[in-house]
């Protein structure tokens, strides 16, 4: 495994162990926020479509904010693999002009998530009895409801200097919503850290729902009233609250597969600026995190992975040449990950969850 590092907390390693990787052993799948960062798990999310998961016919639970939420998105249509594929190909080859509004950027993602759920894949979404979606997304409060830039400025410094004191800060600036597959509801994942509401998917706020799940304040527009939240509620990315998925996900008994672009996690989003604070290890009891190898990294072009900066730091040509040959390299991790499914070889190699904020190892 030369590309892909696989992290386990205690409880997941010694099932791993003892029975390898089987399907049915996994009750949740997990994706991060952080844009195009993705990319390297292309090939991973592939596999685990049209194979790890394919046959698959008890529940499994999905979580994701942002662009995690837009990948998981996909797993639960009918024909998973060509979502993801068009997911891959409408995010990789996007090109703006040097300044782009707002406007512009929710126009094209809107866009985009109509030609990945195509007519009925709204219907698929939020009504898929195995392949259950949950979004998270943020309700705005206060000066953050406003899409003008001094007032969204003063709010957004004011949330990220009360998030340096506490993390519980953020519930006087944002209310996480979670839009949950209709056979679903609160009891499948409750949470408690930061105040919560639940909200059914339905065919007619699932786009709605993604797209204010990945609303990121100033590149894109807020969105408004979804259907099935308090009238004038406005929605912000879910990766403000939740960027890297820091929950008590040990409360499942069965096991939580996590592909993530690093070997770290970072709470939400103002955390990035707040380097003390760690994710939860109890909450990762019983998750397997498979993340990109340093070597891997070191190995793509610019050796990094690509990520929103690549817009204001390459031209669009040398852009998408990079972006497309990370869609490509990613196999290689997908590579790995199947040889360990099919042979077990590598179990040895997994390593025990820490809850240190590293990217790569």
């Amino acid at each position: 495994m030369t590309s892909l590092r696989i992290f386990a907390g205690p409880r997941a390693l010694e099932r791993l162990r003892s029975e390898g990787f089987v399907a049915d052993s996994f009750s949740w799948l997990a994706g991060a926020s952080g844009g195009p960062k993705w990319f390297v798990l292309h090939g991973i999310d592939r596999y685990l479509a049209s194979s790890f998961f394919h046959d698959r016919q008890t529940p499994l639970h999905m979580i994701g904010s942002s662009a995690g939420a837009w990948r998981l998105a996909c797993f639960a249509q009918r024909d998973p693999v060509i979502a993801l594929e068009t997911l891959a190909k409408f995010y990789s080859q996007q090109t703006y002009s040097q300044n782009p509004d707002a406007q512009v950027i929710s126009r094209e993602a809107r866009a985009m998530l109509s030609a990945v759920m195509g007519a009925q894949g709204a219907a698929d979404i939020a009504g898929n009895a195995v392949m259950r979606l949950h979004v998270i997304a943020d309700r705005a409060r206060g000066l953050l409801r406003s899409d003008r830039r001094l007032p969204l400025s003063l709010g957004l410094a004011a949330s990220a200097a009360g998030n340096l004191l506490s993390r519980r800060a953020l519930a006087c600036f944002f209310e996480r919503h979670i839009f949950h597959n209709s056979h679903d509801g609160a009891q499948t994942l409750p949470l408690s850290d930061l105040p919560s509401q639940y909200v059914a998917l339905t065919p007619e706020n699932v786009p709605d729902a993604l797209m204010a799940s990945g609303s990121i304040p100033f590149i894109m527009e807020s969105v408004q009233n979804v259907s099935g939240t308090k009238p004038g509620s406005v929605f912000r990315d879910g990766g403000i609250t939740d960027y890297h998925l820091d929950l008590p996900f040990q409360q499942s008994e069965g096991l939580v597969l996590y592909p993530h672009f690093y070997a770290g996690i970072t709470p939400g989003w103002f955390d990035r600026f707040v380097p003390w604070r760690k994710a939860h290890r109890d909450y990762y009891d019983n998750v397997v995190l498979l993340s990109p190898s340093r070597e891997f990294v070191a190995s793509l072009p610019y050796g990094k992975i690509p990520d929103r900066n690549d817009f204001k730091h390459l031209d669009a040509v040398e852009r998408l040449r990079y972006w497309q040959r990370v869609l490509q390299e990613s196999e290689r991790l997908a590579d790995d990950f199947r040889a360990l499914v099919e042979t077990g070889r590598g179990l040895e190699k997994i390593q025990v969850f820490q809850s240190q904020r590293i990217k790569h190892a």
